[in-house]
């Protein structure tokens, strides 16, 4: 079975980890877990999709803002030769450089890179095109610390600095939508796209009509959880 693409974009399986489990949870709130998994088997599925990236989050880091390189090293190494985008506890340089070092090919920011002015900056000079910036919405303001609070950062203006500090990609999650299969935040991502940046589209993605409504809005890919498994008839547990 083969990866799910739409015209030139192509769509991310997405893997939340908790503890040692796949997991999916919904709109982020940890109190309500849709699934559970071990990972080895999760992740076995997902590889024999041969997607281009897989997109694994580390809720447990997220939420406690401690990286888990070893966790990072066990799902680089279930993936093989597939590339793999990790976010979840990278609070400063030396932990994405960490995560780097655990395998990952990307790896995706979004607290600290918010903290201090100039910190936005610091990240892309020292990781350059490994870097992607998360750019996570509740009510129009940007969600840091695992989702769990709000730093007062509206999207326009995490755009701007996006853009001056020369980000090389945004990935955007419209917060109430994840977990929902209830579509995607198609006005949130226009504005994304409009700011000329690579978007990478999360939260709500259920299927061909809503790959093919990001891709004509211009997201250069599309993360999906739940829909991704059911789009390549895979059981869902």
């Amino acid at each position: 079975m083969l990866a799910y693409y739409y015209a030139t974009m192509y769509v991310i399986p997405a893997i939340d980890l908790l503890g040692n489990d796949a997991v999916r949870l919904e709109r982020g709130d940890y109190d309500h877990v849709l699934f559970r998994q071990p990972i080895a088997a999760f992740m076995a599925r997902i590889v024999a999709t041969k997607p281009v990236f897989i997109h694994v989050v580390d809720l447990e880091g997220a939420r406690d803002g401690a990286l888990r390189a070893d966790a990072i090293e066990r799902c680089t190494g279930l993936a093989g030769k597939i590339p793999v985008q990790v976010s979840g506890g990278i609070r400063s340089i030396e932990r994405a450089k960490l995560a780097l070092e655990a395998g990952a090919t990307r790896v995706i920011v979004g607290t600290s890179v918010w903290q201090e002015v100039d910190a936005l900056g610091a990240y892309v000079r020292a990781l350059g095109e490994q870097l992607v910036v998360a750019i996570d919405v509740r009510d129009g303001e940007l969600a840091v610390r695992g989702w769990t609070s709000s730093n007062g950062v509206t999207v326009n203006e995490a755009l701007a600095r996006c853009k001056e500090a020369g980000v090389s990609r945004l990935h955007v999650t419209a917060i109430e939508r994840d977990g929902t299969m209830s579509g995607p935040d198609l006005d949130l991502y226009e504005v994304a796209c409009a700011s000329g940046l690579p978007v990478v589209a999360a939260g709500g993605v259920r299927d061909d009509a809503d790959v093919e409504a990001l891709a004509n809005i211009g997201c250069e890919a599309a993360i999906m959880g739940v829909g991704y498994l059911k789009k390549l008839g895979l059981d869902f547990p």
